[in-house]
């Protein structure tokens, strides 16, 4: 059995020996990139490596013409991923401490290549910690094995895509910032503030109970049937600030059993980067 969008803390702790269970600590923070870094040393679940946002599941952010959190090159995360010790007979699990915001990106991402036998840690570190699992110290490595990528770039949307779906109806662009960002209100991170006319707010959180657990699969279900009506899922598409908590949303729509939606990798940093692509701002 393979696990392919979220898994229990009381599920995880029976498989932390296994050797064809890849376990990859996630934890971020945008306001001190090397925190989680730090954290993890500190102390992380036993067997886990860690992967930082910035170095592992990013590549290179060139002034003006991405995002914040562009994709790697395809050769360098393949190469990422064999030195992890990932093929395509491992089970994949990743954690953080948001809520597995973070964690969704390299879900999303392992997709991306074709490997879908990966989960996120429902509840994240905080329920392991919470039941008292236990922990290590140190930094961990795993024996090197040869990832064979099956891209699926049919997950994938880029500016130009965006632009031509803008006023169609059969498709729905979903914003997954908060509700306050997707106004206009309050940003903080990007230099421009608003959305991309006609997306409709998503925030990603509203996936989680106030526990920092994914709500059911019915309730899930009910959420994303609501924002997209009639629209067919496979023609959603999700951003948010720069590509990270987007996929947090097309985890949550897997989990309910909707299938796969697409995902706008640049999102809002990206789009900013051209003058003359469209900004509104407002509840519309």
């Amino acid at each position: 059995m393979f696990y392919t969008t979220i898994i229990l803390a009381s599920e995880l702790v029976n498989h932390i020996t296994n050797p064809d269970w890849v376990i990859i600590d996630c934890r971020f923070s945008l306001d001190n990139p090397e925190r989680g870094r730090k954290d993890y040393v500190q102390s992380h679940i036993p067997g886990a490596i860690y992967a930082h946002l910035n170095e592992d599941l990013s590549g290179e952010i060139i002034p003006g013409k991405t995002g914040r959190h562009p994709l790697p090159n395809i050769k360098t995360f393949v190469q990422t991923l064999s030195k992890w010790g990932i093929d395509s007979d491992v089970q994949v699990i990743a954690y953080d401490d948001k809520g597995g915001s973070i964690a969704a990106r390299l879900w999303w991402m392992l997709s991306w290549v074709g490997h879908n036998n990966a989960a996120v840690l429902n509840g994240g570190w905080q329920q392991w910690i919470k039941n008292n699992y236990p922990v290590k110290s140190g930094v961990e490595d795993r024996k090197f094995s040869t990832f064979a990528p099956r891209l699926r770039n049919e997950l994938l949307f880029d500016a130009n895509d965006v632009l031509r779906i803008l006023n169609n109806p059969g498709f729905r662009l979903l914003d997954s910032r908060s509700a306050d960002r997707y106004r206009g209100e309050h940003e903080t991170v990007d230099p421009i503030a608003g959305h991309i006319p006609g997306a409709i707010s998503a925030p990603f959180a509203d996936n989680l109970n106030p526990e920092g657990m994914f709500l059911s699969r019915e309730e899930l279900k009910a959420r994303f049937q609501t924002l997209l009506g009639n629209v067919p899922f496979e023609r959603a598409v999700f951003y948010c600030g720069s590509g990270v908590t987007a996929s947090h949303n097309l985890l949550a729509l897997a989990y309910a059993g909707l299938g796969d939606a697409r995902l706008y990798a640049g999102s809002w940093s990206d789009w900013i980067t051209d003058p003359n692509r469209p900004v509104s701002k407002g509840s519309k």
